[in-house]
């Protein structure tokens, strides 16, 4: 089947192409009716998406599922499963063997590596999941890193139902936090906690009043 044939066939099932001449799509893709495909989207090798989905522009996509109703934004998914009703990017990237469940919300700049997310997870901006099964309902702040090597091995976390992570925090694996527990922003953690705890894991604030004039670190700047 030529590229001609292929996209016809698409547009025949109900798919909307946006612009065909930047979209590149590989035998043995399947897309649903109604999802709409950007410019500048790649569908490579065994990938399967749903009805009624979003690929907006700069988009690839390899042997990968992705679920009815969900958009995927200006990122990269290899090898991993997205579920339905579920936000990727823009600017994510998800990596092999990691699979989303639904309404979830994978946000910008945020990477996930061989992991786990349930439904209703979300991380939203600038965050590092790898080697890590999250349940459902669990937010993660800004900023948020799983260090799952230590320069030998590699180890998992996990994080049970309905737990929250503040931005900022360090989650030092192989930890694991249960259900409904919460982790301070800031935080880096290296032991388990608790089902409905919260744990605090950052230095206390110092304030050394008057401190910059004695030292006079601003000199005659505030006068220029």
């Amino acid at each position: 089947m030529n590229n001609n044939e292929l996209f016809q066939a698409f547009e025949d099932n109900g798919v909307i192409f946006l612009d065909k001449s930047t979209v590149y799509i590989q035998e043995g893709v399947s897309i649903g009716q109604g999802t709409i495909i950007g410019p500048s989207v790649m569908l490579e090798k065994n990938t399967s998406i749903g009805e009624n989905c979003h690929i907006i522009f700069n988009t690839r996509i390899s042997n990968s599922i992705i679920g009815d109703n969900t958009t995927i934004e200006s990122s990269v998914i290899v090898d991993s499963r997205i579920g339905n009703d579920t936000q990727v990017g823009p600017f994510a990237y998800v990596r092999p063997n990691s699979n989303i469940g639904n309404n979830c919300r994978i946000g910008d700049f945020v990477e996930i590596k061989n992991s786990t997310l349930g439904s209703g997870t979300k991380a939203s901006h600038l965050t590092y999941i790898g080697d890590a099964d999250l349940g459902e309902n669990i937010n993660l702040g800004c900023g948020v890193v799983f260090v799952n090597y230590d320069g030998k091995n590699k180890t998992r976390s996990q994080i049970e139902d309905n737990a929250f992570v503040g931005c900022n925090s360090n989650i030092i694996s192989p930890v694991r936090i249960g259900k409904n527990a919460y982790i301070a922003a800031g935080t880096t953690l290296t032991n388990d906690v608790p089902e409905d705890a919260l744990a605090i894991g950052r230095s206390k604030q110092s304030n050394k009043e008057g401190w910059s004039k004695k030292a006079q670190l601003f000199g005659d700047y505030k006068n220029k």
